[in-house]
């Protein structure tokens, strides 16, 4: 396994992060497709005997179960100084927005619960998992920045979001003093790579890290156009996020393929090889042992630039989807600036 440094930090992190959405219980979520503890657990240890010791959850994930099964299993068989843990929380509800609770008071609420869930002390990595437009910007910055001057994160980051938000997040974090987003987490992979045009550039000027999800697209630059998943067959979003670029999105994944068969490896391998000669670490989901190989076989797995150009010469721009989409469509209805005077 290779390390990196997570953008300007201290934080050690290997070149694949284990994504944990695919563990929960699979009877208390959104998703049917998830992993019982147990299962988790395997794959959990594999990556850690494997030297992956940067794992992404979030308290979201099948009602913070996902959580749960990291924390017991990061307990028994790792020592906790030696893995970098990242968790994510959600904007408010509605109905603490209806009862008044603040930006600052559901930070402190939420990140107490993931620590209990995950039976840790601290954070690493704690991430504003999506825009909140019914939120003070100041107030979440506030508000994350408590929790890091408490000693439960380490450092802040942020996912789905755009990088006119980051760069005026951490325009105000500067000019308050407050603990500013060292990371992005975003929507980016062979398939679909709008973060090139804005968010990459600049996060690579600020020395921000980058540690996309998605990265497989869901399974579709793992798998052959005949083969098939239990995630695909289940996961309506999945299959939403990608239904409408179907044929352009075939041309590159015949390529990786192609690549694939050339080198004697992997369809996954190949894409994760692209993906990190672009990234500090992208998040793979694995829900199968040969997953887990697959990711740490990838950071030894050198393309060359004619491959690199032969894989990115098809891309053809498209249409953001699901968070972003939203995020999009939230951002052009909104008339307010959230900047405390």
């Amino acid at each position: 396994m290779k390390y990196t440094k997570l953008g300007n930090t201290d934080l050690n992190i290997s070149r694949i992060c284990m994504g944990c959405m695919g563990f929960g219980d699979p009877n208390n979520g959104m998703h049917t497709w998830t992993l019982n503890e147990e299962e988790s657990r395997e794959i959990i240890k594999y990556g850690l005997d494997n030297g992956i010791n940067f794992f992404d959850t979030a308290i979201g994930y099948q009602n913070g179960t996902s959580e749960q099964y990291l924390g017991r299993a990061i307990q028994d068989y790792a020592n906790r100084e030696d893995v970098v843990i990242a968790t994510k929380f959600l904007p408010r509800t509605e109905e603490e927005i209806k009862n008044n609770v603040s930006a600052q008071e559901h930070i402190s609420k939420s990140i107490n619960k993931s620590l209990e869930n995950l039976g840790e002390a601290y954070i690493d990595l704690y991430i504003y998992h999506m825009w909140d437009y019914n939120t003070p910007l100041y107030d979440i910055l506030d508000g994350l920045n408590n929790v890091v001057e408490e000693g439960k994160a380490r450092y802040i980051g942020i996912s789905n979001c755009f990088a006119w938000q980051l760069a005026k997040a951490n325009a105000l974090a500067e000019k308050e003093g407050f603990s500013k987003f060292v990371s992005v987490q975003g929507h980016y992979n062979l398939i679909f790579r709008e973060e090139e045009r804005e968010m990459i550039p600049y996060c690579k000027s600020e020395g921000i890290g980058l540690t996309p999800y998605s990265s497989l697209a869901s399974g579709r630059l793992s798998k052959k156009p005949d083969e098939s998943s239990k995630r695909l067959k289940e996961d309506f979003y999945a299959n939403k996020k990608y239904e409408s670029t179907e044929e352009q999105d075939a041309v590159i994944i015949n390529r990786v393929i192609e690549l694939s068969e050339n080198y004697g490896v992997s369809m996954s391998e190949i894409s994760l090889a692209w993906l990190q000669t672009k990234v500090d670490a992208p998040i793979m989901g694995p829900t199968k042992l040969h997953h887990v190989e697959t990711g740490f076989k990838s950071t030894e797995l050198n393309l060359s630039s004619d491959d690199i150009k032969y894989l990115e010469e098809p891309y053809k721009a498209h249409d953001l989807v699901g968070v972003m989409a939203d995020n999009k469509a939230k951002a052009n209805d909104s008339e307010k600036v959230w900047v405390r005077k």
